[in-house]
């Protein structure tokens, strides 16, 4: 017994902490945007993959030169390379001729300090190479984009999961409310013997229910707050409440909704496919030659960084690889099929799209039906319990049919709200898809 009380006692200071901990902040939904915006860590993550594509392109530049500097010095015995030494560094006299001393040279120091330069010329798979990540860049970009409307939809979401939330609590406050007054007008007429006592409890039950339902009302507030607070990339211990109301938007132009080429996602697709032809082209122009300036400048001494003989080479190199095995062959394939099989999803996202577009406009006529039978359930409902209502207080109804009123409205009243955050939400998507 004593270790049940210590686990109440512990568990109701833990619930008593967490709920000081948690501050209630109205928000608007323009604020949520503007903070998601800001902060959100998903759109963090797709700048980042744009830049990643950015410094792919970047590294792609086969219009600049390489351009290297070193300093080299050595010692050696090696008759060649005694002989060369003296040689750039411009100290050969006759006696250097002597056979004995080009075959046993004595120790030759040599520092040499070395400017090269490399200018590619004509490397058409290099060129085509740059195109494809520059289009790849620019479809990384598009993508950034993309992601960035799919969290403003799910800011669309979450705060009307809010609203909602928080209408499920007021609509569950009131019925309490109601409850607990049924109670006490039961509990009045069960001491004046005008009810049993199975009557007293049936409404004891109902208030209990409605309890039950309201905590969990309240665990569904958390829920869409701590969402949105992940949205926001900040602390999850606020408490938000929406000061924007929870209420319908008609649309009258689902005729007009089609799918548009250019949407981002789509456009993204088209150009990655795009991307993965140029590199079928540069696999393909990876057979031709290649044709590069080089040049370099050449400092010597026999001391190190001094300067007593230099000299320059200049020239170009065309360089052609004729046979490689099946490498490249393979490669080339590769790219092919890589290529065809990004042209098929592109065509197959697009025919998705379309798909989901349909189905879409489908569910928003349908959500909006819903809401015109709903409505008018919920005035019926609300009609039917101020009659039955009215009547028990006479004496004149029995305590189940008020109690089966009083549920019908309560769930009423909650499937209106869940059949406006649908028909708000399919409106919301069904503008993602065609924008």
């Amino acid at each position: 017994m004593k270790t049940s009380y210590i686990r109440l006692f512990t568990l109701a200071l833990f619930i008593t902490a967490t709920t000081l901990a948690q501050t209630k902040i109205s928000i608007s939904k323009s604020e949520v945007l503007k903070r998601v915006q800001e902060n959100n860590t998903s759109l963090k993550i797709a700048e980042q993959n744009y830049q990643q594509a950015r410094a792919d392109y970047k590294q792609t530049n086969v219009f600049l030169p390489n351009i290297t500097a070193s300093h080299t010095g050595i010692v050696t015995t090696n008759p060649l390379m005694a002989f060369g030494s003296k040689l750039n560094q411009e100290i050969l006299t006759q006696a250097d001729f002597n056979p004995d001393l080009l075959n046993n040279p004595k120790r030759t120091q040599n520092f040499a300090t070395k400017i090269e330069v490399q200018q590619p010329l004509v490397n058409l798979d290099g060129i085509y190479q740059r195109k494809a990540a520059k289009t790849k860049m620019e479809a990384t970009n598009l993508q950034t984009q993309r992601t960035q409307e799919y969290l403003l939809l799910e800011v669309e979401k979450a705060y009307m999961q809010l609203q909602l939330a928080h209408k499920g609590v007021s609509v569950l406050e009131k019925a309490l409310q109601a409850a607990e007054a049924n109670q006490q007008m039961a509990e009045n007429s069960f001491k004046q013997g005008y009810l049993q006592r199975a009557n007293v409890l049936a409404v004891e039950v109902r208030v209990t229910e409605v309890k039950n339902q309201l905590q969990t009302a309240k665990s569904n507030v958390l829920n869409a707050s701590n969402y949105l607070s992940f949205l926001m990339n900040e602390t999850q211990n606020n408490v938000y409440e929406p000061s924007d109301s929870l209420q319908v938007h008609l649309t009258n132009q689902l005729a007009d909704m089609t799918i548009s080429e250019n949407r981002s996602d789509i456009k993204a697709m088209e150009l990655a496919s795009e991307a993965y032809q140029k590199m079928h082209k540069a696999d393909k122009m990876d057979f031709l030659p290649r044709l590069n300036a080089f040049g370099s400048y050449e400092l010597y001494d026999d001391k190190i960084f001094n300067v007593d003989a230099s000299g320059y080479v200049v020239g170009a190199q065309l360089t052609w690889d004729i046979f490689k095995g099946s490498k490249r062959y393979g490669k080339a394939q590769k790219s092919k099929a890589q290529y065809e099989k990004s042209r098929l999803e592109y065509e197959q996202y697009k025919s998705k799209s379309q798909l989901e577009l349909n189905n879409t406009k489908r569910l928003l006529n349908d959500a909006e039906e819903q809401l015109k039978l709903t409505e008018l359930a919920l005035q019926q409902s609300e009609e039917a319990l101020r009659i039955r209502k009215n009547r028990f207080k006479e004496g004149l109804e029995k305590t189940s049919d008020l109690l089966i009123a009083e549920t019908q409205y309560a769930q009423k009243q909650l499937e209106y709200y869940q059949i406006v955050y649908q028909y708000n939400y399919t409106k919301a998507y069904l503008d993602f898809l065609t924008h």
